[in-house]
């Protein structure tokens, strides 16, 4: 009985469908590396590796997080960004483009410079002209600001990862969708976008490691990121050696973690 069952279960089987068993990313090593690193300066060197990462430890959440909630905003803005770019409304693909144009021909870090200096001092101005007393009494929020400079210039670049990744699709996907009796948003929607986002996974996850690293500039408009934590220990302890190179390591742990994370990902999304 449990021949035949055995037999019955192998005329089902596909050739080449079996699911292959995956392979732990030989990179994580690095990662460990590092992280032994780290353990070992924080044990044979308590003063001053241990105070230090003790100091830099709510730092690296507010690095983190930043992190995380700009990218979840630069994801949104950014796919209509680029469904703005690949639009035949002519007001619309010309808002988009001189958004994207303009937005990319700027650092960041003068960007985040406007929106934490600036931006305050024009929404005060046009409290001052409309009377209006909540806009005369603005004051810029450090996390708020930053996210919403790193949105905004990030969103600029992710525009045209969705621009490339749709235009990359045939075009007959989208005329046999409708051919369907699909919607033209329908289509996007269940045919388009599903292949697209495979096709833009890698250069998707380029930005988010990206974005980390680039997250250290908040640290210039009073956010109490990871950078800062670590200059306002130097500045008080006067051991820049020991504050960058643990500063440098952290930085690393975060960004090669999320590196490995992104090709786990992306070997995911070949396998489905």
């Amino acid at each position: 009985m449990s021949e035949s069952k055995d037999t019955s279960q192998k005329m089902f089987q596909i050739l080449g469908n079996e699911t292959a068993p995956q392979k732990l990313d030989p990179w994580w090593w690095l990662v460990g590396v590092v992280v032994a690193i780290v353990a070992v300066l924080v044990v044979a060197f308590p003063d001053p590796y241990r105070s230090m990462l003790v100091f830099f430890l709510d730092g690296m959440g507010i690095s983190i997080y930043v992190t995380m909630l700009s990218f979840i905003l630069v994801l949104f803005v950014g796919l209509l960004g680029g469904l703005g770019r690949v639009s035949k409304n002519p007001l619309v693909h010309g808002i988009t483009t001189l958004y994207v144009e303009v937005v990319r021909g700027i650092p960041l870090l003068v960007q985040l410079l406007f929106w934490y200096f600036a931006f305050p001092s024009v929404i005060q101005s046009i409290g001052l002209t409309l009377n209006i007393v909540a806009f005369q009494k603005y004051l810029a929020d450090p996390i708020g600001m930053a996210v919403m400079g790193l949105v905004f210039c990030y969103a600029a670049y992710m525009s045209e990862i969705y621009r490339a990744g749709i235009q990359s699709i045939a075009k007959g996907q989208m005329e046999a969708a409708r051919s369907l009796g699909m919607t033209k948003f329908q289509a996007m929607r269940y045919v388009i976008m599903p292949q697209a986002f495979r096709v833009i996974l890698p250069p998707v996850g380029n930005e988010f490691i990206a974005l980390l690293k680039d997250s250290s500039l908040v640290s210039v408009v009073a956010v109490a990121d990871l950078t800062r934590r670590g200059r306002e220990y130097m500045a008080a302890h006067f051991n820049p050696i020991q504050t960058w190179l643990l500063i440098g390591l952290l930085y690393l742990v975060m960004t090669l973690i999320a590196s490995r994370i992104v090709t786990w990902v992306e070997k995911k999304s070949k396998m489905e």
